[in-house]
């Protein structure tokens, strides 16, 4: 039995289908049916069933599933023992925001690929939240406030909005005094976005009902600026605009509470050393 073959059905398992695991492995996906074909006659057992909905684990695949991931896991954990210190190697999948992405992110990366040259760094930059299991990714940045997950988080440094309307939008509309006052005002936003304000020591929620919305932060500061509303966006996206005296922050009476920059990873025993090498590295960026 080949140990390859057991870290393969692990992540054929996890992934819930055969191309999303030959995509995380960087393999193809006929290379993936083959070793699973070969480990279940080797095994004497189904381990996978085919339903219309992708694959699901037998009660014989569930049960080796386990040992398999800890089998699996204690042999990255060696192989990564008896590199030579801080070397890297193999194939790293992440999703990066793409509204500062760019700016803030992709020269930590590109620090990171510097330093370990055997390393292969596929980023994608996109401001939707991605699938890490079923679309391949070894982990996420993402910023903000995290909804629930099963996944695991390490907040690697602090982000803060600001509250924020064009001089024009002010002129025509005047301001929210309070963040009830908001309900009454145009906003730009996400979809489904929930605005956070301190009051006092209380944090208040507001779900705002806003005419432009877009899931892409620069394309919400364009239209601030343009004086479709008000907008609740990170401070790396406006600072250089309220500086110029473009945008101009508002209610700083009530202000937002620090969000934060998080990695994200699948759920597992041991994070990879490449996610924790990377999480090493946007912490020294981001020391709050």
């Amino acid at each position: 039995m080949e140990l390859e073959d057991l870290k393969i059905f692990v992540e054929v398992a996890d992934a819930g289908g055969v191309s999303s695991a030959a995509l995380r492995l960087g393999i193809s996906k006929s290379v993936v049916s083959r070793r699973i074909t070969q480990l279940e006659a080797e095994l004497g057992a189904q381990l996978l069933s085919r339903t219309t909905r992708g694959i699901a684990l037998t009660e014989a695949g569930a049960t080796f599933r386990d040992y398999a991931a800890r089998i699996s896991a204690e042999l990255d954990v060696a192989r990564e023992t008896i590199l030579p210190a801080g070397e890297l190697r193999g194939r790293m999948r992440i999703a990066v925001p793409l509204s500062f992405g760019p700016t803030h992110f992709a020269p930590v990366l590109s620090r990171m690929a510097l330093r370990h040259p055997q390393l292969h760094i596929d980023s994608s930059y996109t401001d939707r939240f991605v699938d890490l299991v079923g679309e391949g990714f070894d982990c996420a940045i993402r910023v903000g406030h995290l909804p629930d997950s099963n996944l695991l988080a390490r907040r690697v440094g602090p982000i803060f909005g600001k509250l924020v309307a064009s001089p024009a939008y002010i002129e025509a509309h005047g301001i929210p005094a309070t963040p009830d006052d908001i309900m009454n005002h145009q906003t730009v936003m996400r979809p489904t976005e929930t605005w956070q304000f301190m009051d006092g020591d209380k944090i208040v929620l507001i779900r705002p009902q806003g005419r432009f919305v877009a899931d892409n932060g620069v394309s919400l500061v364009a239209a601030a600026l343009e004086g479709v509303g008000v907008a609740y966006l990170p401070e790396p996206l406006v600072a250089d605009h309220i500086r110029s005296g473009a945008l101009v922050p508002i209610m700083t009476h009530h202000p937002i509470p620090p969000a934060g920059i998080f990695v994200l990873r699948p759920p597992s025993q041991y994070p990879s050393r490449k996610v924790r090498i990377l999480t090493e590295m946007l912490i020294e960026c981001f020391p709050g």
